[in-house]
């Protein structure tokens, strides 16, 4: 499956259905993607204005992070689904027998850890948008400080959203141990990134209303 070349108004139908994907871990990976393309927009009504030479050749390389980013995050909408199937399917395998409960069991357990990965991976990537937006909202245009402030929205909420879409794997993991391991590179990035995102919105707030 290619989200990417699906209309929005039948991705968002199947959004919608019962269908296994796509889910929270699709659309935290789209909405971080949403997010930079919001801050390259900036950078591009940036770009080629006498006003921001100085900054120009910082802001085309916010520009080019960003874009690999955007479609880091877009391949994580697949990463995702694909993921997330295999588990689908192992909760309904047998239990009936030792046998068949230890396959199961020991199939769990891998799904449960594959389908943790491509949410942590978004989380990750979402956070690397943070230095990128504050240099949009700082040194961009001012006529478009307000979708700087909004990409930084946008990534926060990609963050947070993905962060429970590893959480609601790691909590049924029997070993917790790596569990943890992973909950805690997600704690790590909600301590860091979070408040950065937030700051930039604050900053544009203010900018807007002052």
């Amino acid at each position: 499956m290619d989200f990417r070349k699906q209309e929005i108004g039948n991705f968002i139908s199947q959004l919608s259905s019962k269908d296994p994907v796509p889910g929270g871990g699709g659309v935290s990976a789209l909405t971080g993607a949403l997010a930079a393309a919001l801050a390259q927009m900036v950078c591009s009504l940036t770009v080629g204005k006498r006003k921001y030479a100085d900054v120009e050749a910082e802001i085309i390389d916010v520009s080019e992070k960003l874009e690999e980013l955007k479609q880091r995050l877009l391949s994580c909408m697949e990463e995702d689904a694909e993921a997330f199937i295999p588990l689908s399917k192992a909760y309904g395998l047998p239990k009936d027998t030792e046998e068949a409960l230890k396959v199961r069991e020991e199939t769990l357990a891998k799904c449960l850890y594959d389908a943790a990965l491509p949410p942590l991976h978004i989380c990750e990537t979402a956070a690397e948008l943070a230095p990128l937006i504050k240099t949009a909202a700082e040194k961009g245009s001012t006529l478009a400080v307000s979708d700087a402030g909004c990409a930084a929205a946008l990534a926060a909420s990609a963050i947070k959203a993905a962060a429970l879409n590893v959480y609601v794997n790691t909590r049924l993991m029997k070993n917790r141990e790596t569990a943890e391991e992973l909950n805690a590179r997600v704690d790590k990035i909600l301590n860091e990134a979070l408040p950065e995102l937030e700051a930039i919105y604050e900053n544009v707030q203010r900018m807007l209303i002052a």
